[in-house]
């Protein structure tokens, strides 16, 4: 299996299952401050496609991800404030709860998007601080650190090898200009990052705050993926590190000085970053109200799985553009996929050779998951026999997390029980929910419960 790697910039061969079984995979959380939007439903939704194909090609994942609730800045150059302070500021509520809120919709969005938070080893920041402040602690002692007032900062000049990852000079990284952010005039460097912040000046009156040997204050947000990639890993050396393209020139480069500072160990086999995704060929962003979440999503009528189907038909490493007529012709796709496989009988025990054998070709050539979907709409119009064809189609979907099961499961249920659920339907269209109530309660008495969700219902039997 091949995936391209940011800092070779070329397609690098993964070692084999039967030589090395596990692969350790560290993915840069959300920062928990805000609306989870389409952008990083991507991101994360291809990262379960890259832990699902790794599965897949035989291999066992340990996958850890952090949720950052302190310390990251609103800019990556240390200038502004707190995202959670200011989140906090803005919607009258505690950096705790605002903290919780939005982590909250984030494992919502994720779990509608078939994501699996179960089989993730999730850390907190504000966990994991003492682990921080250990390898602070090592980098100091190696020479790495430096203080000013208001910080404890890595020093970049001591690592030879900083700006590999990105391909930047140190001598072409400049200093903001613009006369509303915030740097501190001590910095020696414009690139040297703050590992630790002081509780004072700027940030005097900082709710999340702890003691270390550099004073009363809160981590940087770059030691925080260091340390908890280390930490839920058990490793110092990580196999693959995923995020967004956006992480490459500041918070990825840090990364790799930091950990590598502190242990002199490489610290990421394989990076993999996501391009970005637009919305009607423009940037995403509130002002322009193109910043869609699940709620919008769902709104429209659109299954939240027919997202999932649209971002496989895009690679990864490729920009994205969303309209929402690619949505919707994404949903209306999803919708026909299981209107056909509602005729293939669900008892099987054959998987194709053939078909899985190619799906593996394509997942090794650097997930080219829409090649996966070309395969599996190939398969349900296949002439394979119905048993082999259901099992070969549930293998493929495995990767993609499609949850056709589903339609193989609306097949089985009586029609008594799907025109109680259709009556009810139009009970709670009229507002009628004494009958709702009593058509559900014949639901549940034929031995089935129904879940209720924006964009229509689902029957499952008890």
């Amino acid at each position: 299996m091949q995936l391209y790697d940011t800092l070779s910039r070329e397609k690098k061969e993964l070692p084999s299952p039967e030589t090395y079984p596990i692969i350790t995979f560290y993915a840069c959380g959300p920062t928990v401050y805000d609306d989870t939007h389409i952008g990083h439903m991507r991101r994360y939704m291809m990262d379960d496609v890259l832990k699902r194909s790794l599965k897949f090609m035989g291999y066992d994942v340990q996958h850890v991800m952090n949720i950052t609730d302190v310390g990251h800045l609103t800019g990556d150059d240390d200038s502004g404030e707190d995202k959670l302070e200011k989140g906090a500021k803005k919607q009258g509520k505690t950096v705790w709860d605002v903290a919780k809120e939005y982590e909250e919709q984030f494992w919502l969005t994720m779990k509608v998007l078939n994501v699996h938070k179960e089989d993730i080893t999730v850390l907190h920041a504000t966990k994991c601080i003492d682990d921080m402040i250990e390898i602070i602690k090592k980098l100091e002692a190696k020479g790495h650190t430096y203080q000013t007032d208001e910080a404890l900062y890595f020093d970049v000049t001591t690592f030879p090898d900083y700006g590999k990852l990105s391909g930047q000079k140190l001598e072409d990284k400049i200093q903001g200009a613009r006369d509303d952010v915030r740097i501190d005039t001590q910095k020696k460097h414009p690139a040297d990052f703050a590992l630790w912040f002081k509780r004072v000046g700027r940030f005097a009156d900082h709710t999340m705050h702890w003691e270390s040997p550099w004073g009363d204050g809160f981590p940087g947000w770059h030691i925080e993926c260091s340390a908890m990639s280390m930490k839920g890993l058990r490793a110092e050396t990580i196999d693959i590190h995923t995020g967004g393209i956006d992480h490459i020139p500041v918070h990825h480069e840090n990364e790799i000085a930091q950990s590598e500072g502190a242990t002199g160990k490489e610290f990421v086999k394989y990076w993999v970053h996501h391009a970005f995704l637009q919305v009607d060929g423009q940037k995403m962003s509130k002002s322009k109200q193109n910043f869609y979440s699940l709620k919008d999503i769902e709104a429209k009528g659109i299954d939240p799985l027919a997202l999932r189907y649209l971002f496989l038909q895009t690679h990864y490493r490729k920009p994205m553009n969303f309209t929402w007529e690619a949505v919707q012709s994404a949903d209306n796709s999803l919708k026909g996929l299981r209107a056909q496989l509602a005729h293939v009988n669900e008892s099987s025990t054959d998987v194709s050779n053939e078909y899985t054998k190619r799906a593996k070709e394509y997942l090794a050539d650097d997930l080219n998951t829409a090649q996966m979907v070309a395969l599996l709409h190939e398969v349900t119009k296949s002439n394979l026999d119905d048993q082999s064809k259901t099992d070969t189609i549930m293998t493929l979907d495995s990767v993609l997390g499609l949850d056709l099961d589903r339609a193989f499961v609306a097949e089985s249920i009586p029609d008594m029980v799907t025109k109680l659920a259709e009556k009810r339907k139009e009970a709670r269209k009229a507002n009628d929910f004494t009958a709702s109530d009593i058509l559900r309660d014949k639901i549940n008495a034929s031995g089935y419960e129904i879940e209720d969700h924006t964009s229509g219902y689902v029957i499952k039997k008890k």
